[in-house]
């Protein structure tokens, strides 16, 4: 029979499901799980700062660009690809997408037919520089459709991302920032539609798709020579054929992609942390010893005795 632990989740994001989510489809096969509000390990995110509250083991992750603080975790599962001297487990948001889809045969001369319209662009946030930049000077080349909040230009904001960006030869699938490691779904999304994205973000980005398969704005000198790149793509059949012909998928998989591996992985994490003593535990230790230094400083300042003249 397999071991009882409680698990819980905080500062997620709003739908985030407690009973049915990655984490715990992953550990099923080697503990038997209790969602409890008073967890042996929490699962916590950099939504909110609920998880303080919590003194128990605590496992960090993250869909966003921020670093793990391992004063706050036992361990962090993030987009960094150091492992922090053990401490952490890569893994990008794109392990919640079923990536198999990846790896559906494509027939190049069938998808170019069905691509209707030239590029399109879905986005909400409008402060990242290099993304508005780069929609300006290709829209200002050839007409980019933006469905989105930001610049918005065909009338409506689009609900089903994947449906819209299907008729599209290209998608602008600019990261909101840029650091070694940090890749979300917006790379995965036109890849699921074959709509070659144009990407900027990740540096290492070679290191989990095949470059091959896509527009790597890494390559290029500028943002100009990108769109004047993608135009030149949009115009010459064969090379846009050459792209789609390639695989999304490198051929070895990272870890972050095996499902089975993950789950052994993931289950090796919590029995290690559990061994040892939480490390909410020592924080709270470190803030009450602090405290008691700053009160006796404040103390000796308060009650000191004046000197003396002789």
């Amino acid at each position: 029979m397999n071991k009882l632990i409680k698990i819980g989740f905080s500062d997620f994001w709003p739908d985030f499901n407690k009973e049915d989510n990655l984490f715990s489809n992953l550990l099923r096969p080697f503990f038997e799980l209790e969602i409890s509000e008073d967890p042996d390990i929490l699962f916590y995110s950099c939504y909110g700062t609920m998880f303080l509250k919590h003194k128990c083991h605590r496992i960090f992750f993250t869909a966003e660009n921020v670093r793990p603080n391992f004063r706050e975790c036992d361990f962090s599962l993030s987009f960094d690809l150091s492992d922090y001297h053990g401490h952490n487990l890569r893994l990008p948001l794109y392990i919640f997408t079923y990536l198999e889809y990846l790896k559906h045969p494509k027939d190049p001369e069938k998808i170019l037919s069905q691509k209707k319209k030239f590029c399109n662009m879905v986005v909400s946030n409008p402060n990242v520089t290099e993304r508005n930049s780069f929609f300006l000077l290709l829209n200002n080349l050839l007409r980019v459709d933006s469905g989105g909040r930001h610049f918005n230009n065909i009338g409506f904001r689009v609900k089903d991302k994947l449906s819209f960006m299907k008729d599209y030869k290209f998608t602008i699938a600019f990261e909101n920032s840029s650091y070694p490691g940090y890749v979300t779904e917006k790379i995965i999304q036109p890849m699921l539609v074959d709509s070659i994205p144009i990407y900027w973000g990740n540096p290492m980005i070679y290191q989990d798709f095949n470059t091959k398969s896509f527009i790597n704005a890494n390559e290029f000198n500028s943002l100009k020579e990108l769109a004047e790149y993608v135009v030149e793509v949009e115009n010459n059949d064969t090379l846009y054929k050459r792209i789609l012909s390639e695989p999304y998928l490198l051929s070895e998989s990272p870890l972050c992609q095996d499902y089975t591996k993950l789950s052994i992985r993931l289950k090796e994490i919590i029995e290690d942390i559990l061994q040892k003593p939480p490390v909410a535990l020592n924080m709270w230790k470190r803030i009450l010893t602090e405290l008691v230094v700053i009160k006796k400083k404040i103390n000796s300042k308060l009650f000191r005795v004046p000197y003396q003249y002789a």
